[in-house]
């Protein structure tokens, strides 16, 4: 039995044969960290916006793509793979950069598509028709961080925006046909079971494509290392995790595409939890609750059209 969708999946039922993402850093920058709408980023943010630090090595993106495409050809048998433009907020640049950045990327043939992750504050019409053109031959996926709906939490985590926002930017991309994932953390502070789950419910009723859940680490030179080393903030257990997953799979519709089911912290600049490291581990223990709870994606999905939720969110 096929628990959740994920996007392996999805990507061989379109292209009949494995798909594997490119990570590749722009170099672009933040709202959150230049001084736009703060300098201290999200509390849980590193100092590469979680990518790969290409660009400070001086990595041009065809060089980025010329590494990763032989390393994932010889590990996987890949022969198709996705730009995947990761690190800080790649859509937050003028449009003649965008453009020149995407272009680069797919001059390649054996790059089918593009993936695109930004913050929900860093889209507008213009940004987002460029993404649609290229969505009529290539398959374009723009993921938007939300990571939790509670605008409390987001206020307190230092996000820079609300839900509000991010609500006008998944409408925004599916007047342009594009495919819209939404990127949540489980475990921020101040956030209890119910909370979590909210946020489930929230994006079960939006019309969102895929999600990537997200355990909540700690890294070193974050705010949140500081709130962890004076004891405020303590971080989810593996098996806790688990189950929050698999409660929050039970609450979305079992047509969205499952990107992700936790993290890959970088081993040296982890602080906690250590078993956040152990990825193989940890989907087993994800899949183990499921078997054992008899749980799959969908099973309390609380059916309602997206104009209903653009009405009542």
């Amino acid at each position: 039995m096929r628990r959740y969708y994920d996007f392996n999946s999805y990507l061989k039922a379109l292209y009949g044969e494995r798909v594997q993402k490119i990570s590749l850093d722009a170099g672009l920058g933040c709202p959150n960290r230049d001084g736009t709408l703060s300098t201290r980023g999200c509390i849980f943010c590193d100092s590469r916006g979680s990518g790969t630090g290409a660009v400070a090595k001086g990595l041009s993106i065809e060089e980025q793509i010329a590494q990763s495409r032989e390393f994932l050809a010889k590990r996987f048998g890949a022969r198709s793979f996705i730009a995947y433009f990761q690190a800080y907020s790649n859509t937050y640049a003028p449009l003649p950069v965008l453009r020149d950045l995407y272009d680069r990327a797919l001059q390649y043939d054996d790059i089918i598509g593009l993936s695109i992750a930004t913050r929900p504050d860093c889209v507008d019409p213009a940004v987002l028709g460029l993404l649609g053109g290229y969505n009529q031959e290539r398959l374009v996926w723009i993921e938007y961080g939300l990571q939790s709906c509670h605008d409390e939490t987001l206020a307190r985590i230092n996000r820079g925006h609300d839900a509000a926002c991010f609500e006008r930017a998944v409408v925004m991309a599916k007047e342009e046909g594009l495919n819209v994932c939404a990127h949540v953390i489980l475990g921020l502070p101040g956030e209890d079971r119910s909370m979590m789950l909210g946020t489930a419910r929230y994006l079960s009723r939006l019309p969102v494509d895929g999600i990537k859940i997200h355990l909540l680490y700690v890294v070193q030179g974050s705010a949140l290392a500081d709130l962890y080393e004076r004891g405020v903030f303590s971080c989810l257990g593996r098996q806790e995790y688990a189950e929050l997953v698999t409660d929050f799979l039970e609450m979305l519709p079992s047509r969205m595409v499952i990107h992700r089911l936790t993290g890959d912290p970088v081993r040296s600049e982890l602080l906690a939890p250590q078993w956040a490291t152990e990825k193989q581990l940890n989907l087993e223990t994800i899949r183990k609750t499921m078997e054992r709870r008899n749980a799959w994606q969908g099973k309390r999905h609380e059916k309602s059209t997206a104009a209903e939720s653009m009405r009542t969110s």
